[in-house]
């Protein structure tokens, strides 16, 4: 894509918007930042940008400046604005910076998706490639963007990118060599409009597949297996379930490979160190992809085993008075509060709230009968998570999490597990779900002082 003298939009300044900016201005375009943040909020990031040539657009987007522009790269998570979608519909294209960097980049792409799990899943691989002595980097929605590597590109490397339904929303023709499909279920509702677009978007990375290509689906979920027929590429299923005829699945207590026609044991699910079933999905899609890249078994074996997940996903935090205190401040959806919960086979008290995102709390009504013991309600979310769960298990309402806290420890009992997985995200009092994650702990570690003192 010729970029030199073009005029580009980048909409949104942090992680991503931060590295289109400086790719575009090295490649010569002519670059405006739109951001709703006034210019005092931008940080030194702005002024970087500005003092090497871009224009500065803050407090709200300007309609002239995107219907005027050759090209807008929308940073992910951005919403779906009138203003883009008015501008695309006059012809000016719209593209992910995902997009961006495909066009670029040189080294094999592997992507991978799904409601639930990304993060994990992409970590895994990336540690089984580089354990095995293969150049990888980790790359996409779980950190660094993919395009921050198109001035260091080599191309024997391979680009382990986590990438999310807002990236996919905006491409063309990006596409993986690999791709991995973990789950499907309603999220995002409120910035796709609806779950059928949020499933159209995910549904890009399979259907954008080559001969040649592969993808890893979820054979024990219909919307994701249902697109292996959907191009020339070749399907490999993952399930806990049963046998797939090639694939990765579960016999006796392990994990059997079966590529090629032939069958190798990987390896006893005991010895996972995650918690929860869906981990060991988890687990079997990045072995898949692990074997396709050609890591040895016993490369992937030590790799699994040494494991032991990622911050704010089902980590433990402390043990109080015999209670088990678990931060699993990723699981946004209603999906992943209810697989989090059904990782445990201990009474819980489990912490629900956050900012709603147009999602159903029905589901978590039958999935939380048996299992738990009484929920906290925090956050913008916490009443209409109230009348969805009223009648069928003790709630108690808090302001912060110092309240959430405090009312968690009253309501468990040695034995319990005290599990924050909100099943919305974190947007009403935190930046993100670090944030949220960091505070329960560190609230959790001043109750454990306190009962200490």
């Amino acid at each position: 894509m010729e970029l030199r003298g073009r005029s580009v939009v980048i909409v949104g300044l942090a992680r991503t918007g931060d590295a289109l900016s400086g790719y575009l201005l090295d490649q010569g375009a002519r670059v405006t930042i739109s951001e709703s943040k006034p210019r005092a909020a931008l940080g030194p990031a702005a002024d970087r940008w500005q003092a090497r040539g871009a224009r500065i657009e803050a407090g709200g987007h300007v309609p002239a400046t995107f219907f005027g522009a050759d090209l807008i790269v929308p940073s992910p998570g951005v919403p779906r604005l009138p203003v883009i979608l008015e501008a695309r519909a006059k012809g000016v294209p719209v593209l992910s910076e995902i997009e961006l960097a495909y066009r670029v980049l040189r080294g094999t792409l592997i992507g991978i998706t799904g409601t639930n799990g990304k993060s994990t899943t992409t970590t895994l691989i990336h540690r089984m490639l580089s354990q095995a002595g293969r150049d990888a980097v980790l790359a996409g929605n779980i950190g660094t963007p993919l395009l921050s590597f198109a001035g260091q590109d080599v191309p024997g490397r391979i680009y382990v990118t986590e990438i999310s339904s807002f990236q996919l929303e905006y491409i063309e023709r990006f596409k993986v060599a690999l791709a991995v499909y973990l789950n499907l279920s309603p999220n995002h509702i409120d910035w796709h409009g609806g779950f059928e677009a949020y499933a159209a978007a995910k549904a890009k990375l399979i259907l954008g597949l080559k001969a040649g290509d592969s993808a890893v689906l979820n054979a024990d979920d219909p919307a994701v297996w249902n697109l292996r027929g959907r191009g020339p590429f070749q399907a490999l299923g993952f399930s806990r379930r049963g046998e797939v005829e090639r694939g990765a699945f579960l016999r006796d207590g392990e994990i059997v490979l079966r590529l090629g026609g032939t069958e190798e044991t990987l390896m006893p699910v005991s010895e996972i160190a995650l918690f929860g079933a869906h981990n060991r999905e988890n687990v079997m899609a990045a072995a898949l992809a692990g074997r396709l890249m050609g890591v040895p078994a016993a490369s992937l074996r030590e790799s699994i085993r040494g494991f032991r997940g990622l911050a704010h996903r089902l980590e433990p935090v402390l043990t109080l008075d015999g209670v088990d205190y678990v931060n699993d401040s990723k699981a946004t959806t209603v999906e992943a509060a209810i697989k989090a919960v059904e990782s445990f086979e201990r009474p819980i008290v489990l912490i629900l709230g956050g900012k709603d995102k147009g999602t159903d709390f029905a589901p978590l009504r039958p999935a939380l009968a048996g299992r738990v013991r009484a929920v906290i309600l925090v956050g913008a979310a916490k009443d209409k998570i109230r009348r969805a769960l009223e009648g069928s298990l003790p709630m108690v309402e808090a302001r912060d999490y110092r309240e959430v806290v405090e009312a968690a420890r009253a309501a468990a009992r040695p034995g319990d597990v005290v599990l924050l997985a909100p099943a919305c995200t974190s947007w009403d009092l935190f930046a993100d779900f670090e944030e949220r994650g960091e505070t329960f702990k560190r609230e959790v570690r001043r109750l454990a002082g306190e009962a200490r003192g």
